[in-house]
């Protein structure tokens, strides 16, 4: 599998232009169109992922880059598997992008106009009825390598075809007796022109026209005409339908639509240890893998969202891996820079203790605190500090402090002298233990010479540690999100019963109480800190006053092991 390899000069290409814009800027030259219309076109039968926001970008893109219009459509020719509740997630997932349509259609508000266009093909001998089964159509479809066989009911009379059709539409007949098949060439070296059916009999109520259908389009017949419908110049889509292509053109120019929209086919978007199967995501939710289609470790972009990445970076990802035809696989480690990249310029800085280790000043005096300044962000200086509290008692990571280190272990240790980020030096003093030698605090002494962190006399430490003040600090349980499979491509595996075996046992570690600042105790849901030395984290929709939730976006670096 080979991996595309991202580099500087080649995102300042994809800036400038891609294949796509090329051929707009072709049609415009020759005055095949005065104007640019695009869609995004999903069909609600599940949650958007990430490969669905490299098709959003390109989408309303190059709308807005050619003061064009996007139209958002969702596609709901196949109510046997679509619902209101995708509708309504797919419109949020949008705007969370960061796009605003023009108008949002149906594919549903079209059903009598393409009912209507079946009907004419009937009439003009480009359409029969078929009493093939299913099976069957499959046996007479023939191979790549052998043509296929006409359908005994091919050369049904037109007068024929339309009283069938109608009896269909009447609801005269069960499902899967009857099709409604275009009538192209059985020969072709492309399976997709061999008489393909373009209508069938579904006797299931739709989520917006209740029963008055139960014959339904087929997407390769109802998409074309959905975008001549609306007036779309150019119907971008990924390359698994480039093959449709011929057949796109070939309903376009059957039923003489006048100036037909022009399809162009982008390379989907393939990112590993993701997996964006519908399919297969589902079968993740009902086995209670994950925690439903918004699990932070999901691709969905709603799981996304949750998780803490900013809509920014997801779309700066979609610009650096550009525009191609060509398939490609994609690290997702570019794509956590990304979020990296952008939560260290954004996100608020804050101290948290994940596991924490009391930490006691004797030398401090017992009822004091202090308000000490920490900045809020140190790549946006305009946003100044913020106050933090110290207190005689204060509480550290365990992993800070080590009674026996290593060599070159500059934390807390008795051999050492380290710094409180923003406060003062404190040295090693003793520690209290429980009945079986656990250690329950450490005890320290502080120079109150070095408030601010630097000592007045220039001796230096190499050891800055985050705390939080015993006084202040709040409970959280934090949760750390990591990759959810330990395989490349998860959609390799055979069949779904494997996906237990290549989940990565360390994908979520729960912690409870965990210790923060007070500031980050009444944040938002969706807010988003970069605690100090720990990583990036956001605040779950499920927190609230009484049980903080943070969620761990992405550490501080890449640690994943393959």
């Amino acid at each position: 599998m080979e991996e595309k390899n991202i580099l500087p000069e080649e995102e300042t290409a994809v800036a400038a232009s891609n294949f796509i814009y090329d051929f707009i800027d072709e049609d415009l030259k020759e005055g095949v169109y005065d104007r640019v219309q695009t869609r995004f076109p999903p069909e609600p039968n599940g949650y958007l992922h990430i490969g669905h926001a490299k098709a959003i970008c390109i989408d309303f893109g190059t709308a807005e880059k050619y003061g064009g219009t996007c139209n958002l459509r969702l596609d709901d020719t196949n109510p046997t598997k679509e619902d209101t509740e995708y509708v309504d997630a797919i419109l949020e997932d949008i705007k969370w992008l960061g796009f605003k349509w023009d108008n949002v259609y149906y594919a549903s508000d079209y059903f009598d106009y393409i009912y209507d266009c079946a009907v004419e093909l009937i009439k003009r001998g480009l359409a029969f009825v078929c009493d093939l089964t299913a099976d069957q159509m499959r046996e007479y479809r023939g191979t790549l390598t052998e043509p296929g066989k006409e359908s005994p009911y091919r050369n049904r009379s037109i007068e024929e075809n339309l009283d069938l059709f109608e009896r269909m539409t009447k609801g005269e007949f069960e499902n899967g007796e009857k099709v409604l098949r275009a009538k192209i060439d059985m020969a072709s070296p492309n399976l997709n022109m061999r008489d393909p059916i373009i209508y069938r009999i579904m006797k299931v109520p739709h989520h917006r026209t209740g029963d008055k259908w139960c014959v339904y389009p087929m997407y390769d017949f109802a998409h074309p005409l959905s975008d001549a419908k609306e007036g779309v110049t150019h119907s971008l889509c990924s390359l698994e339908f480039e093959n449709h292509r011929p057949l796109y053109d070939w309903f376009l120019r059957a039923l003489d639509i006048k100036t037909p929209p022009r399809q162009i086919e982008f390379a989907r978007m393939n990112v590993n240890y993701t997996l964006t199967s519908k399919r297969k995501c589902l079968k993740l939710v009902q086995d209670k893998l994950v925690d439903g289609w918004n699990d932070p470790r999901m691709a969905t972009l709603c799981g996304m969202r949750r998780r803490g990445y900013p809509a920014e970076a997801v779309r700066e990802f979609v610009s650096k891996i550009g525009v191609s035809k060509a398939y490609s696989v994609i690290d997702f480690a570019l794509f956590e820079s990304c979020v990296r990249d952008y939560l260290n310029q954004n996100a608020d800085r804050a101290m948290a203790v994940l596991r924490p280790l009391k930490v006691i000043i004797d030398n401090y005096p017992e009822d004091k605190t202090e308000e000490l300044e920490v900045e809020i962000n140190p790549n946006k200086p305009e946003l100044g500090c913020k106050k933090v509290t110290f207190s005689k008692e204060i509480f550290i990571e365990q992993d800070d402090f080590m009674l026996d280190p290593p060599g070159k272990y500059f934390r807390l240790c008795p051999a050492k002298e380290v710094r409180l980020k923003g406060a003062y030096f404190i040295k090693y003093a003793s520690v209290d233990t429980d009945e079986n030698g656990n250690i329950t605090a450490v005890h320290c002494t502080y120079d109150p010479e070095t408030r601010g962190g630097d000592a007045p006399d220039g001796r230096k430490v190499k050891g800055t540690l985050h705390w939080v003040s015993a006084k202040t600090a709040v409970n959280a349980t934090v949760r750390l999100y990591d990759r959810l499979f330990m395989v490349e491509n998860p959609s390799d595996e055979e069949g779904v019963s494997s996906f237990a075996d290549n989940l990565n046992p360390q994908s979520l570690q729960i912690i409870e109480n965990a210790k923060i600042e007070k500031d980050v105790a009444v944040a938002k849901p969706g807010d988003t800190f970069q605690f100090m030395r720990q990583g990036y984290f956001a605040i779950d929709t499920d927190s609230t006053s009484d049980n903080i939730i943070i969620n761990r976006t992405v550490a501080l670096k890449d640690s994943f092991k393959k």
